[in-house]
């Protein structure tokens, strides 16, 4: 894999240059659900300035409520422009695409909802970005928009909140803390408290539910993808253990970031020759491990079945979230551990809410820091270190995460 750069990512920048002249720098996509509703707070008041942003979504009367509760104590904010979309309907997802410079959606289950948006985005040259942590969708999106979105410019990045933005900038920021030109080893252990919504409880489900359909949209990804020469990245899945360095139990997460991390490994070469990134779940007691994995393994068997699937979907209705009583409560920490050329440093990664306070964060700036900073040449579909890497880093620092080095060795 490359960075995308090239004969089509240059023609594509001249794409960029003319969706300057596009009504709007960032449309947000999905604004009236929990985490849109969240992500437009963000933006009102931490958007530029100058920056021409819209809302957008398939009710227009939720829209407009949304941007009442926007306005109130903004005056400035009465006119901001809304826009009306189905995912369903194309012509209308064309439009939306045209309109924009920077689209980013929070319209999920991806599988179900988003691709039409992908593909309009990648046809107009717009920039997209999403908040999936369905790894059936990436690898779709990949096979059938991934060369169109080159030719064009678009640049196609998912996984803009907690799925995947601290752990795959969390890497790179470890990996620039190593020698360049060696092998590089580096495990990441993820905590977390905080409670989850009925959407992203909708998209857990509905990928736990489609193992089948998941293994053949890697299968598909892998003929098409171009093989890494003379470099090697990988992300195996590591098997529980006790982990002396963070002194808790470790269990092997099955998740999309650590794919995201060895694709962005295997665009840059700045992870070495020979990158290899391991990712689990940190947890303090073994009680703790056991319950942990017996809850993930009935979760997972439940899903394959659709009557069970459904009864567990509406114990939590979509649109649904915690209280910002709660959200003020919880927290997450990714420590990552990392080795390479004789030197051993320790990283962190943390923040507040993960699910909802921070991935709206998370969001509102990848959108902002594609629309308006000066950043690589890049085309298709690309992971947020590729796409703007240091760039974002020094944004979501800005705005309260904090990525430090806690020792090096």
């Amino acid at each position: 894999m490359d960075t995308g750069a090239g004969a089509g990512a240059d023609a594509g920048r001249e794409s960029g240059r003319e969706a300057a002249d596009r009504p709007y720098d960032v449309v947000l996509y999905g604004a009236t659900g929990f985490v849109g509703g969240l992500t437009a707070e963000y933006l009102a008041e931490h958007a530029p300035a100058g920056c021409r942003w819209a809302l957008a979504g398939r009710s227009p009367a939720k829209l407009a409520a949304l941007r009442d509760r926007l306005a109130a104590g903004r005056p400035h904010l009465a006119g901001l422009p809304l826009l009306t979309a189905d995912s369903g309907d194309p012509a209308a997802l064309r439009a939306l695409a045209r309109s924009a410079r920077v689209v980013a959606s929070t319209v999920g289950p991806y599988v179900w909802y988003g691709e039409g948006l992908v593909a309009a985005c990648a046809e107009a040259g717009t920039d997209y970005l999403d908040l999936t942590g369905e790894p059936e969708f990436v690898d779709l999106v990949y096979v059938r928009h991934d060369a169109r979105a080159r030719e064009t410019g678009a640049r196609i990045v998912h996984a803009c909140g907690f799925d995947s933005v601290p752990h795959d900038l969390g890497v790179l920021f470890t990996v620039e803390q190593l020698p360049e030109g060696v092998p590089l080893r580096i495990d990441g252990f993820v905590r977390a408290g905080a409670v989850f919504s009925g959407g992203t409880f909708a998209s857990a489900l509905t990928a736990f539910g489609r193992g089948p359909q998941t293994l053949r949209a890697a299968r598909e990804r892998r003929l098409h993808a171009p093989r890494l020469v003379g470099r090697r990245a990988n992300a195996p899945l590591g098997g529980p253990r006790f982990s002396t360095e963070t002194g808790t139990w470790a269990l092997p997460l099955p998740t999309l970031d650590p794919r995201v991390v060895a694709r962005s490994a295997a665009a840059l070469e700045r992870y070495g020759p020979d990158f290899r990134y391991r990712h689990y779940a940190s947890v303090k007691t073994l009680p703790m491990a056991l319950g942990g994995t017996a809850a993930l393994a009935a979760t997972l068997v439940t899903a394959q079945v659709p009557p069970a699937r459904r009864w567990l979907m509406d114990r939590y209705a979509a649109g649904s979230g915690p209280s910002a009583e709660r959200r003020a409560r919880s927290w997450f920490t990714v420590r990552f551990v990392g080795e390479g050329g004789g030197r051993r440093v320790f990283t962190e990664v943390s923040g507040g809410d993960p699910g909802y306070d921070e991935t709206a964060k998370m969001l509102a700036e990848s959108a902002l820091c594609l629309a308006l900073d000066p950043l690589p040449t890049t085309a298709g579909q690309v992971t947020t270190a590729v796409a703007m890497g240091d760039a974002l880093i020094s944004r979501l620092r800005a705005a309260g995460l904090r990525f430090r080095v806690a020792h090096s060795e």
